[in-house]
């Protein structure tokens, strides 16, 4: 699912109830909380590969939280029945319609423009609302199973 219409990140959400993890971030602790992550996400039943894949695409969509999304951003991650989700909030301008549509793979050599496809491709599920005011990801991943097929 993907929204266009002009919100903000959901910052003042309450903490979900069964949060495994609830931070605040700014680019100095990317790697820091990455490991938080991992951790948590492995406690909570994801192992092998889909941890890595998993902690991969959240490592992502925090490094585009703080390049594209005003230097900081929110992060919770908690377990759903069979499953892991992780939101990733910044404050940034929000994301073009075009770049969101756009499902296809990024040239080998571009520089930028892997994470939300990285992102996308590495999780179970994931949807994204966005506006002028910012952007939120959510991203799942199934404790169990193999991934859907990716689409696009």
């Amino acid at each position: 699912m993907t929204s266009t219409q002009p919100r903000g990140p959901r910052f003042a959400v309450p903490v979900e109830p069964s949060a495994l993890l609830a931070a605040t971030f700014h680019r100095g602790q990317v790697s820091e909380l990455r490991h938080s992550v991992a951790a948590h996400a492995e406690a909570s039943g994801l192992t092998g590969e889909r941890l890595d894949d998993f902690v991969l695409a959240v490592h992502e969509l925090i490094t585009n939280a703080v390049r594209h999304g005003g230097g900081r951003g929110r992060l919770q991650l908690w377990p759903t029945t069979g499953a892991v989700c992780c939101e990733v909030s910044d404050h940034g301008t929000g994301i073009d319609t075009d770049r969101l549509a756009n499902r296809r793979r990024p040239a080998p050599d571009t520089a930028g423009g892997w994470g939300l496809w990285l992102a996308r491709r590495l999780s179970d599920e994931m949807a994204v609302e966005t506006g002028p005011t910012g952007t939120t990801v959510r991203i799942s991943a199934s404790l169990t199973g193999e991934r859907p097929a990716p689409t696009g």
